[in-house]
């Protein structure tokens, strides 16, 4: 059997175990009652999307930071609609999630700590932007697994994205440069021009008024980039689709669009704790496993991820 293509996984841990969380009923519980859907679920998930992509790595990036500072002092609304009331009124409470969500996505932290999986979060950033510098500095083409569609700006010859929309594994589309231009419309690496245009109120982006999804690909691609955009703007090109009103709405918020580019291009250098291990270095500590796999009510889910990533060390 010949060595397989050497690969890593980049999995956006919150998006994955959320979507766990959700899909699951919790009514499915831990030997001490606590429901543990999203555990099982997401040790679930990553143990087929090894099978199914036979990565050589594999890293959890995980959110140090769900909403830096750096990000809201640019756009004040920044997930703003996320924040948990603390009673403090002001704005200072963590990010609003179920109650019985917190201890398992703690309880998945220290399961892949235990199994020697790297779990990697920076300090003042978010797991996008783990992401982001593990998929620009891996020596190995990279996949990157998530629900947040901003993460296409990463896409290139190098990365591509699982991006997990509705139905099942079998149905997520594995997202190249093709690929993105046919879905969005416009090159993955000018996805962030698309996506500050019209707006995102999942990440509580505002958009530039009057500008939808189809008019900002349209703008994309006229003119190239937003500087491209701009520029037409200010010189009031009569080329469609710029118009007098959509010029004098880009015009007025030129400032807002900077501080939007900002906000949404992912970070991709951030100084990571090493290179990205081999799976075939993993070492992990099997009584700790062990013990909250019992303590979770998981042993079967724990083993099969077990045995799914010892298949990936054979031909290595």
């Amino acid at each position: 059997m010949s060595p397989r293509q050497r690969s890593t996984l980049a999995l956006d841990s919150a998006s994955l175990y959320y979507r766990s969380f959700y899909a699951l009923p919790e009514k499915m519980t831990a030997p001490d009652g606590r429901p543990h859907n999203a555990v099982r679920g997401f040790l679930s998930t990553v143990t087929r999307l090894v099978d199914m992509y036979a990565p050589t790595a594999l890293v959890a990036c995980w959110d140090a930071d769900w909403r830096p500072a750096w990000r809201v002092d640019l756009v004040p609304t920044y997930k703003a609609h996320r924040v948990a009331d603390d009673g403090a009124g002001d704005g200072s409470g963590g990010e609003a999630e179920p109650e019985s969500l917190g201890p398992q996505a703690e309880a998945i932290g220290q399961l892949l700590d235990a199994m020697g999986l790297p779990r990697w979060g920076v300090d003042g950033y978010e797991a996008d932007d783990v992401i982001g510098s593990v998929a620009t500095q891996s020596a190995v083409p990279c996949i990157v697994v998530t629900g947040d569609r901003d993460l296409v700006q990463l896409i290139d010859t190098h990365t591509r994205v699982l991006l997990t929309v509705n139905g099942g594994m079998e149905k997520w589309p594995l997202i190249d440069p093709v690929v993105a231009l046919d879905r969005f419309g416009v090159p993955p690496e000018r996805y962030v021009d698309l996506a500050v245009l019209r707006g995102d109120p999942s990440d509580g982006l505002p958009g530039v008024p009057g500008i939808g999804a189809k008019t900002a690909a349209a703008l994309v691609l006229a003119f190239g980039s937003m500087d491209g955009i701009l520029a037409a703007a200010s010189a009031m090109t009569p080329v469609r689709p710029m118009t007098p009103r959509l010029a004098s709405s880009l015009l007025e918020n030129a400032d807002a669009i900077g501080r939007a580019e900002r906000v949404t291009t992912v970070v991709r250098d951030l100084e990571l704790p090493g290179p990205v291990p081999s799976l075939s270095g993993r070492t992990g500590d099997p009584d700790v496993v062990a013990d909250l796999a019992a303590r979770w009510g998981v042993q079967r889910q724990v083993a099969d991820l077990l045995a799914a990533l010892d298949r990936q060390t054979v031909d290595e």
